[in-house]
């Protein structure tokens, strides 16, 4: 399959792009400084650009978009929508305008993670950010079927535990290894409307 990975050079998207290339599929990385493709995908009139130039493909795979992390009392109207415009609007973008550019029976897979369920202090735009885009994934599954779309939600990464633990006090982490395997199952299996948690 030709993939198009957005977010190749973060942590999750190193190891991502990794796997998938390993099981034959020819992965096109994506970021705003590096990649082969340099686009910013939280600008619309970027993402179409990123599919004119990336053409036909069976697959797009996000793995980026940063929220802001503070206590509620701290956080300002600004804060939700950076954060509600870097990690949802920019992967709803992917799906609104790469329903012409994927393949009939193509994938779309979306990044959330488990403060969706999990709710942690300072979390608070994390938590609405990956509720959305979860609903969204569950909605945009009717509408652009037979082309598929799901969500991989992971915990902190263990990789990442000795840097975040103290914020994740108590909860369980995936390692990118799982991580990278529910990707998998997103852009080979035929499950579509998912959240797959690792």
């Amino acid at each position: 399959m030709k993939i198009l990975l957005i977010g190749a050079g973060g942590t999750i998207g190193t190891v991502v792009h990794k796997t998938l290339a390993g099981r034959g599929h020819d992965v096109l990385s994506v970021g705003r400084t590096s990649g082969d493709l340099r686009f910013d995908f939280t600008d619309p009139e970027q993402v179409a650009a990123l599919y004119a130039a990336a053409g036909p493909v069976d697959a797009v795979v996000g793995a980026a978009g940063g929220v802001p992390f503070k206590p509620l009392d701290q956080l300002t109207a600004d804060d939700f929508r950076t954060g509600f415009h870097n990690k949802v609007l920019s992967q709803v973008e992917l799906v609104r305008q790469g329903v012409r550019h994927v393949a009939e029976r193509g994938s779309f897979t979306l990044i959330t993670g488990v403060l969706a369920r999990e709710p942690i202090v300072t979390g608070t735009v994390a938590s609405l950010v990956n509720g959305a885009i979860e609903s969204f994934v569950m909605a945009a599954a009717v509408e652009i079927a037979p082309q598929r779309v799901n969500a991989v939600s992971p915990s902190v990464v263990t990789e990442d535990l000795p840097k975040y633990d103290r914020f994740f006090p108590g909860m369980p982490s995936h390692d990118l290894a799982a991580v990278a395997r529910a990707y998998v199952r997103s852009v080979e299996g035929a499950q579509t409307g998912q959240v797959l948690v690792p």
